[in-house]
């Protein structure tokens, strides 16, 4: 586990990283990557059950997000887009040459608690087949809330590291996206 000290709004905090080791047969790929964030339980889970919550935050770095239809509810889901800044160098997307589209299946929702979900890619790439699964849990946390994902049965064609610097990078803009002004 790696500890960072991080400095926000004159409050000291210790963000966790928790990692689990990639698993080098590319089969039951693991990732977990933890972060407190200053806000309610129920702001954060409603940044993740709308639209406009997901289209905030949940693409990486300098890519972008479109949520094509969303039905927040146990059994259903969403479809999103996420497009690759069109200065980007190299063909990345895992649907096309700068997006990765995917459609999501919520599996279970406990309003500000828990977050269950299936992951399933569009596209033909054998490397990018399979139902990824993301469990996010919200848990109490001095000043805010700590929010977990965990992601199992990541696809072959994505590096557990690079799952891992996605993560931690929707997370920061998820912070950034629904924190509050502390008192």
């Amino acid at each position: 586990m790696l500890l960072f000290s991080n400095q926000y709004r004159g409050i000291s905090t210790k963000i966790g990283l928790l990692t689990q080791k990639p698993n080098f047969n590319r089969m039951n790929q693991s990732t977990k990557n933890s972060r407190i964030i200053f806000a309610t339980a129920a702001k954060i889970y409603d940044a993740m059950t709308t639209a406009n919550g997901l289209e905030a935050w949940q693409a990486p770095g300098e890519m972008t997000g479109k949520v094509h239809h969303i039905d927040a509810r146990e059994g259903g889901g969403y479809e999103m887009s996420l497009y690759y800044p069109a200065g980007e160098q190299r063909a990345m997307g895992k649907t096309a040459d700068n997006v990765d589209r995917f459609k999501v299946n919520f599996v279970q929702l406990i309003p500000s608690r828990k977050i269950v979900e299936t992951v399933n890619f569009t596209g033909d790439d054998p490397a990018f087949a399979g139902t990824m699964t993301i469990e996010i849990s919200l848990e109490p946390a001095a000043g805010g809330t700590e929010v977990t994902f965990l992601f199992t049965d990541i696809p072959r064609g994505i590096k557990p590291e690079d799952n891992e610097t996605g993560t931690i990078s929707s997370l920061d803009k998820l912070a950034r996206y629904v924190e509050e002004e502390v008192s």
